[in-house]
């Protein structure tokens, strides 16, 4: 196939000025040439416009909303403006590894008659020094298959990220596009729609790397008053689907988590009502019961245990 496929990149960018340089220079620096880069511009109130015009190549094309719409938003509007067969996604403060649109060519060159959707697992830095991986357990390091059954292996993290994943444009025809309704764990809501309807073709080697300590990822964004998705008509439309249900349930618990540490009981409520606990294990039980400012001290105590790049599972 060689350079026969061309990518859209789309890069939302809304206030990333420490970062959307790099950003931009990791994809420039693509050994696969043949894209185009879509920035969608969320009316950045900072530098973050000045540091992409700066940048002198004919495959930038920046777009700008006339007003703030939000993450899903942009994404959409890149889909909407994309002119190759392939979408590619990756926030402005995320990074590619030179190959990562190479091993999405050859991906899509051995998988495209099996599926419309191709992935990386992925590395979250803390820091130059500081990394964790999430390799996808039941793959070797560095070989490629098909996930069988996203929905029963990514509980606790999913195993690729927006920023390692492209796809098909005709995708977004099938299983519709980001909902711009929801504004916490956008996410979350694309991959049950995409994982309900697909499989994903994945390589597991970590050709993103997912920036920690960037503004957005520093503190807890406060869940109370945000959209989530809808869990519930997720599980009443597939009433027989266990791994689906266990996947909704381990979403439900934590944002269950976070409400209680937020003191919204009446949110904590809702969500934890709908929970079948027997797709809890036993930490996970254990701390949708603990008071409040017990929750919250771990949570601290976690996120510090990250930054010095130890991954502790909280469930």
């Amino acid at each position: 196939m060689e350079n026969s496929i061309r990518f859209s990149v789309v890069i939302p960018l809304y206030n990333k000025e420490n970062y959307v340089e790099a950003t931009l220079k990791s994809v420039l620096n693509q050994r696969y040439e043949n894209f185009e880069i879509l920035i969608v511009n969320d009316c950045s109130t900072d530098s973050s416009l000045e540091k992409v015009n700066s940048f002198i190549d004919k495959r930038i094309k920046i777009i700008q909303h006339p007003i703030n719409k939000g993450l899903s938003a942009s994404r959409n509007t890149g889909i909407q403006n994309a002119t190759a067969d392939y979408v590619a996604f990756i926030d402005a403060d995320d990074l590619w590894k030179p190959t990562f649109l190479e091993k999405m060519n050859s991906l899509i060159g051995t998988y495209q008659n099996q599926t419309s959707v191709f992935a990386s697992t992925y590395e979250i830095t803390f820091g130059e020094e500081r990394k964790v991986m999430f390799p996808f357990p039941l793959l070797g390091i560095n070989s490629e298959g098909i996930i069988q059954n996203f929905f029963s292996t990514s509980l606790g993290y999913n195993y690729y990220c927006m920023s390692s994943i492209c796809a098909n444009k005709k995708l977004f025809d099938d299983i519709g596009y980001f909902d711009e309704r929801i504004n916490y764990s956008e996410d979350v809501d694309f991959n049950i729609r995409l994982n309900l309807k697909h499989k994903v073709a994945f390589i597991n080697e970590p050709l993103a790397t997912l920036n920690f300590i960037s503004e957005n990822q520093i503190t807890h964004s406060k869940l109370s008053g945000k959209v989530i998705p809808d869990y519930d008509f997720y599980e009443d439309q597939n009433p027989n689907n266990k791994e689906l249900k266990k996947y909704l349930d381990f979403h439900r618990y934590v944002k269950a988590k976070l409400l209680k540490m937020e003191n919204n009981n009446d949110g904590f409520k809702k969500l934890k009502s709908r929970i079948d606990t027997k797709n809890l294990n036993w930490k996970q039980k254990l701390l949708l019961r603990l008071p409040q400012f017990v929750l919250k001290t771990i949570y601290v105590s976690k996120r510090k245990l990250l930054q010095k790049g130890i991954n502790v599972s909280s469930y």
